[in-house]
């Protein structure tokens, strides 16, 4: 059989997640005359045929099936080779990844200064891209909110972050010197589709056992903030996540008798002593002390 073309690969992947071939189609920039006809193309490398379609819609065959997270993994591979052999061959080469509300500017100034020879890059991460970003190497470093899977990872913690109570201006709890888990202990808080990540910055269950109230399910930051600013939730969230730019419907409170947030950097395991990424790790333990607003440091 002929090697499988990759890109007819991805082009079977994106059908399988729209599951239609006129969106998939617009997804891939395709007519989607030529989408059929590539999909037709790898099932006839394959020798079998991958979707249903119907009037009904279109639907994965048995060996659609079986053949969708065998695919996905081959195009992670791929994709992780190639990242692979370009910093080899690209050794003074570094990408920073970075969270909501986490200023690597300092560190990145700095060992553009110390490593002038350095081609230093920098790209946000959102929820759920850590430590994919790292394993899959579409980064080489992280600058990043714990907790998330380390495992392959050399972590190192920069700073720890409290913990704040985001609500709306009008909210009861408003202008109070502080809070505990006592006073919003009714409140409902946004729900996020991840269990573990769900729990934990939910604080669900609470420390006396008790069941967190469910606010709305939210997928991303700016939800979140919509459904707490209309007073429907209520949320607990590291201090650098929102101080900088908060919106003018919402404030935060000081939350008292709740962990804050350790702030690490991560890498690779095994790559830590690369000396461009020792180089950033200096950088980072140096300049990436949190500054503190006086508000934020009332906070603390």
């Amino acid at each position: 059989m002929s090697d499988l073309d990759l890109r007819l690969v991805r082009y079977f992947t994106v059908v399988a997640e729209e599951l239609h071939f006129g969106r998939a189609a617009a997804v891939l920039h395709l007519a989607q005359p030529s989408l059929s006809r590539h999909v037709r193309r790898l099932e006839g490398e394959l020798g079998v045929r991958l979707f249903d379609r119907t009037t009904q819609g279109t639907q994965l065959t048995e060996a659609g099936a079986a053949f969708l997270p065998r695919a996905e993994a081959l195009l992670r591979s791929a994709a992780e080779a190639t990242a692979v052999a370009r910093a080899a061959g690209r050794p003074s080469r570094v990408v920073v990844g970075y969270m909501t509300g986490l200023i690597v500017t300092p560190a990145v100034r700095a060992l553009r200064g110390r490593c002038p020879e350095a081609d230093v890059h920098h790209c946000f991460l959102g929820w759920g891209e850590m430590p994919s970003a790292l394993l899959e190497h579409r980064v080489d470093a992280v600058v990043g909110r714990l907790p998330f899977p380390t495992d392959g990872l050399s972590v190192t913690v920069l700073y720890e972050e409290p913990r704040v109570l985001l609500i709306p201006v009008g909210h009861r709890l408003a202008g109070k010197e502080y809070v505990t888990l006592d006073d919003i202990a009714d409140e409902p808080v946004p729900r996020f589709p991840d269990p573990e990540f769900n729990a934990f910055w939910r604080l669900d269950p609470r420390p006396d056992g008790r069941r967190v109230p469910d606010g709305p399910l939210v997928e991303n930051l700016e939800d979140k903030l919509e459904v707490i600013a209309a007073g429907e939730a209520v949320a607990l969230v590291p201090v650098g996540a929102v101080m900088k730019g908060l919106r003018h419907d919402l404030t935060t409170v000081p939350l008292e008798g709740v962990d804050p947030i350790p702030v690490v950097l991560a890498m690779r395991a095994g790559e830590e002593n690369r000396p461009l990424l020792a180089a950033f790790r200096a950088c980072a333990v140096e300049q990436l002390t949190p500054q503190l607003t006086p508000a934020e440091q009332d906070l603390t």
